[in-house]
């Protein structure tokens, strides 16, 4: 399973949580990890020890200060390694045909193979949108950056990428284009470059298996009518999405699913110092 990450040195712990989770509950026979960077992250050899340990081999990927990524809109929350997905198939080894992007503030709880081993066809990605919990907001999306044909708008922290087709059809000068032709309209950056570019190119999966916003989890009760509760939620779903400025690694989080990030970090560090 080839896993992709794209993060700065901020989030080294909080990708170790991620991956422990994932190694935990997921079956697969081995695990490549490939980690986007500007530079050198300062815990890169800890991340490889890490990895190691948890019989996964680490692969950083060093993109370097020549990106068309310096002239995107950055801040403190979406700093420039956000964008790196959007063109990993041109840093990624030739022999990566498919790839599963996760962002680092992701919990795995039960198996991503078969997220995984969907068949991706000509589709460039599977992610999934967050449209039942936010319809008007999608038609606004759709409105804002132009693309009528998308079945909705997608987030972009959980992307299964078909990587050969991307190497055939994303062009770096049309993303490039699009960012200066829609500077002041990117509200979130690299998931409006996804959407307006390419979101009639997704596979769309379901939200509450595969990026369950946590946020969200009396909604999701209410539209399923009871079904997506607590407990369906352990049994069934596959990725808890913490998305948000709030984080359950920040004091002073409440979160149902705050204590399960905290167990599941509490174990990583202990199986770390083992």
């Amino acid at each position: 399973m080839n896993l992709l990450f794209a993060i700065d040195d901020r989030f080294s712990e909080q990708l170790k949580t991620t991956l422990y989770s994932i190694k935990r509950h997921t079956t697969a026979a081995s695990f490549d990890v490939y980690v986007l960077q500007e530079k050198e992250l300062r815990q890169g050899a800890e991340l490889e020890v890490f990895c190691q340990k948890l019989a996964m081999t680490y692969h950083p990927v060093v993109i370097g200060s020549g990106s068309i990524f310096k002239t995107a809109p950055v801040s403190d929350r979406y700093p420039e390694s956000i964008y790196y997905r959007l063109l990993a198939q041109n840093y990624l080894p030739q022999q990566v045909e498919k790839i599963l992007y996760l962002d680092a503030d992701i919990l795995c709880i039960n198996d991503l193979r078969p997220l995984y081993e969907l068949t991706l066809g000509d589709f460039l990605y599977a992610a999934a949108s967050h449209s039942k919990l936010t319809e008007v907001t999608t038609v606004i999306n759709k409105v804002r950056l132009r693309n009528y044909e998308s079945e909705g708008y997608y987030n972009s922290g959980v992307l299964l990428m078909n990587v050969h087709q991307l190497r055939q059809e994303v062009k770096e000068t049309e993303i490039a284009a699009f960012i200066e032709k829609n500077h002041l309209n990117l509200f979130l950056p690299d998931q409006d470059i996804l959407n307006g570019l390419y979101g009639d190119r997704v596979l769309a999966i379901s939200d509450q298996l595969y990026n369950y916003d946590v946020r969200k989890n009396r909604t999701y009760e209410t539209i399923s009518l009871g079904e997506w509760s607590l407990d369906w939620v352990i049994e069934h779903t596959v990725l808890l999405h913490f998305c948000g400025k709030e984080k359950p690694w920040k004091k002073g989080y409440r979160s149902r699913y705050g204590s399960l990030y905290k167990y599941v970090e509490n174990e990583r560090r202990k199986f770390e110092e083992q």
